[in-house]
């Protein structure tokens, strides 16, 4: 509430969204309500979340405060219509929930450039998820890139799980210049929250039983993965609604045809179904209809669970989850406590889960993490630090938001963020030379500037 950067660490479904946006909504009333000021014209709070399907389900959650505080909320991705995108030029939302690749498309809009000057806020949710991936460190320049437009803004992350809080939230802030009118505005603070949410976890190699020699016959597959099959859907018809995590789209494909197939067979046996479960599949590849029909009948309890990816792992609302099941090593121990986190969803529950793997090594390594993650032992955050491909396609960026400006502006941005914060003038200066070579920009070696070129706008959209 006083303006202050901070990260936000509690469990997964223990209210993190409102935490930051109930302040950021009131701010924003403050600012409307009070005499004097100039009415704002732009968009005051941006809410940047690392999926389109997370996107929408914000959507849903911060659209019921905005009906009641008279506080206009839209979205925009990949997904979102040229009518909306020209309405929101024109008529900029007071908050506009976003992706990291979004924004550094609309930063280079000339109107929405305008509409971006007067941000405020920005949340980062699931920030633990882009501070381990070069699409958050390409996010850390596009900050630095907003505020050469909109001057220093509160930044708030937030986040479930995270090995080195100190280094993300350095992340979060970067590592430039203070401004002298707002000198705390790379300083932030850490929020843990301890908001009583317990993990259960169970490693289980099962057994093969005569049963799954069978079955493998059935599903024309060998009997250890019908073992498989068999302890995933004897778990889901033990609970009411559960989550099955698989590591590839591949995997969950696979799975999921092999329960649709063991229920069509049950449904046309003489005895009908021993157990009947409906379990559907939900990753990034399927079509957003399918995606959100999936999402509604699992939230509503037409099904009994759902084979999902990381899709499912950020927080993305379904309603109540009994159980979580991890589909082989979930290979981290963030990842591990991120996904079984979405069961029990409740302040006070424990979250259980069952890491059914695939004998071996990978039950070895299972057990490990398990005992990790029960000791709250998790991984540093794997920041890309000095990725030089993200340093080109930023430079890149600032020359498309700018038209020319000179290099030394350019640097000093770039630099500003944290992960690029040691990267030298010569490296920089090579980078700079490599695209004027590839011509997707000019580089003016008297002045010391750089200009867009014809290869500057296909190469920066190709490659958000």
């Amino acid at each position: 509430s006083d303006g202050r950067n901070a990260l936000v660490l509690a469990p997964t479904g223990t209210g993190k969204t409102e935490t930051a946006m109930l302040p950021v909504f009131d701010a924003i009333v403050d600012a409307r309500d009070s005499p004097g000021d100039q009415p704002r014209e732009g968009i005051s709070a941006l809410y940047i979340t690392p999926l389109r399907a997370l996107n929408r389900d914000m959507m849903d959650r911060l659209e019921w405060w905005g009906d009641r505080l008279d506080i206009e909320v839209a979205v925009r991705h990949g997904d979102t219509t040229q009518y909306e995108r020209s309405k929101q030029a024109d008529d900029p939302p007071d908050v506009l929930i976003t992706t990291p690749e979004s924004l550094q498309a609309i930063l280079t809009g000339s109107k929405m450039r305008v509409a971006l000057e007067d941000v405020a806020h920005v949340v980062i949710d699931e920030v633990h998820e882009l501070a381990s991936a070069k699409r958050g460190a390409q996010l850390t320049v596009g900050l630095e890139r907003l505020r050469r437009v909109a001057g220093p803004f509160q930044r708030v992350g937030l986040s479930a799980t995270v090995g080195t809080p100190e280094e993300v939230g350095q992340f979060l802030v970067g590592s430039g210049r203070r401004d002298p009118d707002r000198p705390g505005d790379r300083e932030f603070e850490i929020v843990e929250v301890a908001a009583g949410s317990r993990t259960d976890v169970r490693v289980l190699d099962p057994e093969i039983t005569d049963r799954d020699a069978t079955l493998a016959g059935e599903l024309a597959i060998d009997e250890t993965t019908a073992s498989h099959v068999r302890t995933i859907r004897g778990i889901v018809a033990d609970n009411d609604s559960t989550l099955i995590f698989v590591n590839t789209r591949q995997t969950a494909e696979a799975l999921g045809s092999r329960f649709k197939t063991l229920a069509e067979r049950e449904e046309n046996s003489p005895d009908g179904p021993d157990d009947p479960t409906e379990i559907e599949v939900h990753h990034g590849s399927l079509s957003k209809d399918v995606r959100i029909d999936v999402e509604d009948r699992f939230k509503s309890g037409d099904l009994d669970g759902l084979v999902c990816t990381s899709s499912m792992e950020l927080g993305i609302d379904v309603g109540r989850v009994d159980h979580v099941v991890q589909y082989g090593s979930p290979r981290e121990v963030a990842r591990l406590l991120q996904r079984v986190g979405r069961a029990g969803h409740r302040r006070d529950l424990v979250s259980e889960g069952t890491v059914v793997t695939q004998g071996g090594d990978d039950t070895l390594e299972a057990l490990a993490i398990a005992r990790r993650a029960d000791e709250e032992l998790v991984e540093p955050a794997a920041i890309h630090h000095g990725s030089l491909d993200t340093v080109a396609n930023q430079i890149v960026g600032v020359v498309m938001d700018e038209g020319d400006i000179h290099a030394r502006e350019v640097y000093e941005t770039v630099t500003n963020a944290y992960p690029f914060r040691e990267l030298s003038e010569p490296r920089f200066q090579e980078v700079v030379r490599e695209l004027d070579g590839n011509r997707l920009l000019w580089l003016d070696e008297e002045s010391d500037t750089l200009e867009k070129s014809g290869g500057t706008w296909q190469y920066f959209y190709a490659n958000l």
